[in-house]
This record gives structure tokens, sequence and C-alpha cells, in this order.
């Protein structure tokens, strides 16, 4: 692999090409946006910081020049407008299931064996059009959310106990956000559940914390984030190009794990060169199930929406 196209060059995207160019694993990454100019100078200007930050991989930047991106491994889609104050689901859902559509053919004409990362919000219906429009095998399409989550809960989880992120190991499920599936007691510091060392009532507010991780941000600073979404997006690209087999939660399509097919949820899978390499299914309890089910009703009514809107 020696390729990666970034489409978007707005916070997140410019974030996810900036840590790829880091990781030096990649011989180049094009970042590609509508707006001119845009993606050329920050293109540009991430190139300029290589001899500080000590990469080779080549940064490109280009307006709405789907040729550049011919021949990519890997695609990582960021474009779409986030949720704006008196903006319906509908509204959102129209004009960023247009935006990825478009965006995913002309990226796909280009690069018919290309894997595609899904950024874009609403996450699981998103992925769900792009997987619909590009004609991919499932396997080659998924989306990012998970990783996400669980930074956020980690870094909590640490600023609770006090202890290195680096000795943390969570696991969420379901939907990104409110609809997200808890799974304590597949958390451990050290080895050790958190179970056993955190109260559940402090559990408990750890995760609600993370459930609106998003909010507080934009609460905070009145747009969202853009760090950890691009790292945790160019996290799951890295796993492909390096095959890895990092076990990650990515927002996949369940053909009946879990109880639920023909919709993207977020999951835990096995990661590498030919895209998500399995599904892993671990074993949840009723409470878990309840809330899987939940979560998956929540995507599923925006995928209805979807089709009564029909933007596919």
């Amino acid at each position: 692999m020696n390729k990666i196209t970034v489409i978007g060059a707005g916070n997140v995207g410019a974030t996810v090409a900036e840590c790829i160019a880091r990781k030096d694993m990649i011989n180049e990454v094009v970042l590609i946006d509508i707006k001119p100019g845009l993606a050329e100078g920050k293109a540009l200007d991430m190139w300029e910081s290589a001899p500080i930050h000590s990469f080779d991989t080549r940064i490109r930047g280009v307006t709405d020049d789907y040729d550049a991106t011919a021949g990519s491994d890997i695609c990582i889609i960021t474009s779409g407008v986030p949720r704006r104050p008196g903006m319906s689901r509908d509204n959102l859902l129209s004009i960023n299931s247009g935006i990825v559509r478009s965006v995913t053919e002309s990226f796909v004409k280009q690069s018919p064996n290309a894997i595609l990362i899904i950024v874009a919000n609403p996450l699981d219906v998103m992925a769900y059009v792009a997987y619909m429009t590009s004609g991919f095998p499932s396997h080659r399409v998924f989306g990012m959310a998970g990783v996400l989550d669980i930074a956020r809960f980690m870094s909590f989880v640490a600023l609770e106990l006090d202890v290195s992120v680096r000795d943390i190991r969570a696991l969420l499920m379901g939907g990104h956000g409110d609809t997200m599936v808890p799974l304590p007691r597949y958390t451990t510091v050290g080895g050790i559940p958190i179970t056993e060392l955190i109260s559940a009532d402090r559990i408990d507010a750890i995760v609600e914390r993370t459930k609106k991780g998003g909010g507080e941000i934009v609460q905070l600073m009145g747009t969202s984030a853009w760090y950890a979404p691009g790292a945790a997006a160019a996290a799951m690209a890295e796993a492909v190009v390096k095959d890895s087999g990092r076990v990650l939660p990515c927002a996949a399509w369940l053909t009946g794990q879990y109880g639920h097919k023909d919709l993207f949820i977020g999951v835990p899978v096995r990661l590498g060169r030919q895209g998500i390499e399995e599904i892993i299914e671990v074993e949840l309890n009723a409470d878990e199930t309840a809330l899987m089910h939940t979560s998956a009703a929540h995507v599923r009514s925006n995928l209805d929406a979807l089709e009564r809107l029909q933007l596919l």
C-alpha cells in the first residue's frame, strides 16, 4: 500500500491527513476538497513540517480533482456538514447523503480496489450510503465511531484513576453517542477489570460523559471535535496498511451477528490488509443485549428515513 486519499480538508480531514503523514507509514496522502486552495494550503503547511517531525510521506492537496486520487489503497471520507440549530434529522440526512454519494461515486471510478473508511455523520447511515453507492464488498467499507468513543472512555478512566492511558483496554459497541453500548466489564487497567477499581456510580458517570463527549466539546468551543476523531480514523488506516490484525470497534455491516443484519453498527472487528477480516462476537448479558437492540433500532430509523426521502 502506498497511497491514501482523505476527502474533506476541514478540521477532521486535515487532522487525519497530518496524523497519517506523521506515522510515516505510506508514500503519499492526497487531501481533496471543493473549496479552492484549502486542501493545497493545508497540505503545503503540513509538508513544511516534515523536516521538524521527521516524516517522508508526501502530502498533496487538490481542489475537486479526483484524477489525483487514482490508485489509492484507502479513502477516508470526512466531508459533510454538522447539524446546525433548526436543522432536522431529515435535513442532515438529505444534505450529507448527497455529499457522501457524490464523493464516493467520483472516488471509486479512480480506485475500484480501495478500502473506504467513513467519518461523515450520521456515521452508521453514511457508511450505508457509501456501501450502496460503491458496490464494494462489505469488508471494504466501514465507519469510524467506536475507536473515538473508546478513546474518550479510556481518557476519562485514566483521569479517574490517575493511571497511564497505555495500561487501559476498553470496549464499547453500538451507535455513536447516546445510543452507544458501554461494556465496563470488558474494560481493564493493567488487566484488572475497572469494576474492581471504580465504584458503579463513578463508572456510570464516566459512561455518561463518554456518551456526551462530542457535545461537551461543542459546548466549550462552539464547534465539533477534530483532534481525537482525526487520530481515530488514522489509527484505523494504520491497522489496514500494516496488516496488524488490531481488534477495534468499527461500524461494520452485520449479516446476523448480535441478532442484526443489513445495517452498519459498531462492533469489535479485526482489521488487516483486506479491511474487516473478522467480526468478533462477544457474549452480552441481558442488559447489554437490550441496549444493543435499542441502538440498532435508532440506526434502523435513520435508514427508514433515508428510504422515505428516496435518497438512494
